[in-house]
């Protein structure tokens, strides 16, 4: 399923077959927690913005509108109109930052709704029950991420747990696939690597994971709190013992300096809320660094937010006018800014892609991984 087609130290340009469609590596994947992109983007507008691959979120759906009414309505990609490939995050994240009181047990993780306060369970065996019903692409395995910083002792029975977990979830989701009523049967699993920033617990458990032939392995429990080094540090001890003919996903990350830092140690998949959750917020990506479009500096800027960029809103509108929109209220600020920072992210990685294909991806990282961070 994984083919790739051209490795250079680290770095990989490949490509992924699913049942919508061939996805092509590095790829970042644009996060529709909801089966919708926050900012007003629809699923016309995640074509137009090149997206390859939409992320939704387990536990969220699981709790509106409910996996059961998805499943009747023919699965996600038919109930939100999308067409190509869909991955479903097990729901543990949000389990373990946004629900309200929690126990977790062997079986999995009994808590209470933050939509309505209704008590819960998922385990490894429900969280394959609802992404099976909403029928994406990709299900990522049911998991704790742990905070950092965590005691060794309780990091380590953590990811041993999330070891018995995910052989769970193994069974459960080549049972839901043999099923006649299977809304997806090509539907395959990712394992997820964890142990916070202790590099032989992360060792440890990523050569078990491994033993499991998945169709993929994810790095998690990254991206809260620790530094970026340490991020970096944890990715390249974790790499050497990732399977190298499977996608390697590096879950929440990150900012475009952290992909191409990702890139380059190794990694295929992204995700992050940060690019529309900047847009809303009026801070857009460019070429030459981060802007913040609210600024008094760009009231008379008659150009695009990005002059090299070749968005529907960089073709059309001015700062000024976008400046403008923030400052009246108007939706359509939040709209245009996602769906710029979107296209951003997905030229990011069309570009990082085509370096690798010619060769000099180098000379790019050396160019832009610092630059497209700094705020202008």
């Amino acid at each position: 399923m994984f083919k790739l087609i051209k490795k250079e130290n680290k770095t990989r340009l490949g490509s992924f077959e699913t049942p919508h469609g061939t996805i092509e590596t590095p790829v970042f994947m644009n996060v529709g927690t909801q089966g919708a992109i926050k900012g007003a983007l629809s699923a016309a507008d995640l074509e137009t913005v090149k997206c390859q691959v939409e992320l939704s979120n387990t536990y969220h759906l699981h709790v509106r509108p409910g996996d059961d009414l998805i499943k009747k309505m023919g699965g996600l990609h038919r109930f939100m109109t999308w067409e190509d490939p869909i991955l479903t995050d097990s729901g543990g994240f949000q389990i373990f930052s946004l629900a309200g009181l929690r126990k977790i047990t062997e079986e999995g993780v009994a808590f209470n709704s933050h939509i309505d306060g209704r008590h819960i369970f998922m385990g490894p065996e429900e969280s394959m029950r609802i992404q099976s019903n909403l029928g994406s692409d990709i299900a990522m395995a049911f998991d704790e991420c742990v905070k950092i910083p965590s005691p060794r002792e309780y990091v380590s029975r953590s990811a041993d747990r999330t070891f018995r977990w995910l052989k769970r979830c193994k069974t459960a989701l080549d049972d839901y696939n043999g099923r006649e009523d299977a809304v997806n049967p090509g539907q395959v699993l990712f394992g997820i690597n964890q142990g916070a920033v202790f590099h032989d617990i992360r060792i440890e458990h990523m050569k078990k994971i491994a033993e499991l032939d998945l169709a993929g392995y994810a790095i998690g429990g990254l991206a809260v709190g620790e530094t970026h080094q340490e991020m970096y540090d944890t990715i390249e001890a974790v790499e050497e013992y990732m399977p190298d003919n499977k996608p390697r996903y590096l879950m929440g990350v990150g900012t475009p300096g952290n992909i191409i830092e990702g890139v380059y140690r190794g990694v295929d998949f992204f995700d992050c809320v940060m690019p529309a959750r900047n847009g809303r917020h009026g801070h857009l990506f460019t070429w030459n660094g981060i802007i913040n479009i609210k600024n008094e500096k760009y009231s008379a800027d008659g150009s695009p937010v990005d002059p090299e960029c070749d968005c529907p809103v960089c073709r059309r509108y001015s700062r000024a006018y976008i400046r403008h929109l923030f400052k009246a209220e108007e939706m359509l600020a939040m709209r245009f800014s996602v769906m710029h920072n979107l296209y951003f992210y997905n030229e990011l990685m069309r570009r990082i892609r085509e370096s690798l294909h010619n060769g000099n991806f180098e000379s790019f990282r050396k160019h832009y991984s610092s630059l497209l961070d700094t705020r202008i």
